[in-house]
């Protein structure tokens, strides 16, 4: 058995009976288009620096606000539900984009994207979703983001040539779109099952189970949702809860997956394309127009994952992407170190600034397949129910804090690392694959009720949450020493 690998069939593997019903495709259908919010912000926020100038500022602030209310958020999303929570989030983020293309200065259009950074979690998509298709329903909003980038881009490329101002007015102003897309999606969503068991309602659970699954006897799948809801109800600090040994590996990989996939360098791609190609070699169009590309490589290769998630796994995945972004960046780095050396005057020609695109969108390709979906995916569906909403916190603002970092930084970086930032970022990609390959089990075809029993099957952790009453005074200690945790936030 492969190290890191596996999770023992015989204990976490089930199936709850229903139907692949048209009810759940379209009401996952809506709620992933939420991803057009952030996706789209993405890539107008790189073609907008790229147009005006505003730098690392303005680009930024969005994962700055987004890292500060994603800390409140747990309760926030607990007491209202999933649902809820993603029509507030389209609301004031209509707000943020209408205010940022109505903005008179730098500091209305901060404001502006600090609005945009108040928005929802995925969890909604694997809570609503059958079992055997849980990664392809959750990847939506993964193939929602990469097709907002795509369309910001384009729309990029479109409003370069206004001038007074018009074309940053405009790409941001049209953020409206996804905004009220979401927004009015909402409306019309009906909660999760867990989400409302969470909150108390267990005959509208058991009815919404009922619905999404198409049979009348979901008693299996009810089962495990009310043991889940119970083990919930006695969580008096969901904060200080989420640190007891128990739940050692969920937060883990709360704190790690997140932060080892914005340092794979997808951001420094995403956000400053057009920059960065600009300073190769391509002209004002040829930059938007590579951007335009690196966005259609992003979504298609998206849909490779969407169809191979629930077949051959999360792990699979990772395991071939990861590699195949550590060669494409080692060798776009050293096509520059070629080319360039240390004179800052070198040009690029065309015809090597279009062969290092292509590894690049090769890069992009296997980041759309492995780190890019599946970290959303695999955060969405580890945490239990009395843990999740707290958990899922965390991972937001870590995802965020280190978004700041890596888009503060870039420009500095690429200033003084030139060629060796493909090298620095690939070697973060060589750490995250060996990760994966160590740490992080499969959760291919497990109920996310039933997900806890992965850890107690894998090589290292099951050394870590043994038999609860083993570790149950570590967690009574645990528990008396992060009470102030939960005052603080």
């Amino acid at each position: 058995m492969a190290v890191g690998a596996c999770v023992s069939a015989r204990s976490t593997k089930k199936v709850y009976p229903g139907k692949t019903t048209p009810f759940v495709l379209i009401t996952c259908l809506i709620a992933a288009s939420s991803g057009l919010i952030f996706g789209y912000d993405v890539g107008i926020s790189g073609g907008v620096t790229s147009m005006d100038q505003l730098l690392t500022a303005f680009t930024s602030s969005l994962y700055l606000a987004a890292l500060i209310t994603s800390l409140s958020a747990s309760n926030f999303t607990r007491t209202l539900g999933r649902r809820n929570s993603m029509l507030i989030g389209g609301i004031i983020f209509l707000l943020g984009s209408l205010l940022n293309g109505a903005a008179q200065n730098v500091a209305m259009l901060i404001i502006g994207r600090i609005l945009l950074g108040v928005g929802a979690a995925p969890l909604y998509l694997s809570e609503m979703a059958p079992v055997h298709l849980r990664g392809m329903l959750n990847m939506g909003f993964q193939l929602m983001i990469t097709f907002g980038i795509f369309c910001a881009n384009l729309i990029n490329y479109a409003t370069s040539k206004l001038t007074n101002n018009w074309n940053w007015r405009i790409s941001l102003g049209l953020a409206a779109v996804p905004a009220m897309i979401i927004t009015l999606g909402s409306i019309f969503l009906p909660d999760s099952p867990n989400s409302l068991m969470a909150r108390g309602h267990h005959d509208k659970a058991r009815t919404m189970l009922q619905k999404i699954r198409g049979i009348p006897n979901v008693d299996e799948e009810f089962n495990d949702l009310v043991a889940a809801s119970d083990e919930l109800k006695m969580v008096q600090h969901a904060w200080s809860n989420v640190i007891k040994r128990k739940y050692r590996p969920q937060l883990v990989m709360a704190v790690l997956l997140p932060a080892l996939q914005q340092l794979t360098g997808i951001n420094v791609i995403m956000f400053y394309a057009p920059v960065l190609f600009k300073t190769i070699g391509f002209g004002s169009n040829g930059s938007l127009i590579s951007a335009v590309i690196i966005g259609l490589v992003n979504m298609f290769s998206t849909l490779v994952s969407i169809f191979t998630v629930d077949k051959i796994g999360r792990r699979s995945l990772y395991l071939e992407g990861g590699p195949q972004m550590f060669i494409c960046q080692i060798i776009a780095g050293t096509l520059i170190a070629i080319n360039f050396g240390s004179s800052e005057e070198a040009s690029m020609s065309k015809l090597y600034a279009w062969f290092l695109l292509a590894f690049v969108c090769i890069y992009v390709a296997g980041f759309a397949w492995s780190w890019g979906p599946l970290t959303i995916l695999v955060a969405s569906e580890i945490f239990p129910l009395e843990i999740r909403t707290a958990a899922q916190s965390i991972f937001i603002s870590v995802s965020m804090f280190f978004t700041f970092i890596v888009a503060q930084a870039f420009l500095q970086m690429l200033c003084h690392f030139k060629f060796g930032l493909f090298y620095f970022f690939g070697g973060w990609v060589m750490i995250s694959t060996v990760f994966v390959y160590l740490f992080l089990p499969e959760t291919k075809n497990i109920p996310i009720e039933k997900m806890v029993l992965v850890w107690k099957d894998h090589w290292f952790w099951s050394k870590i949450v043994a038999d609860d009453h083993v570790h149950k005074e570590q967690d009574d200690v645990d528990e008396m020493e992060s009470k102030k945790l939960d005052s603080t936030i």
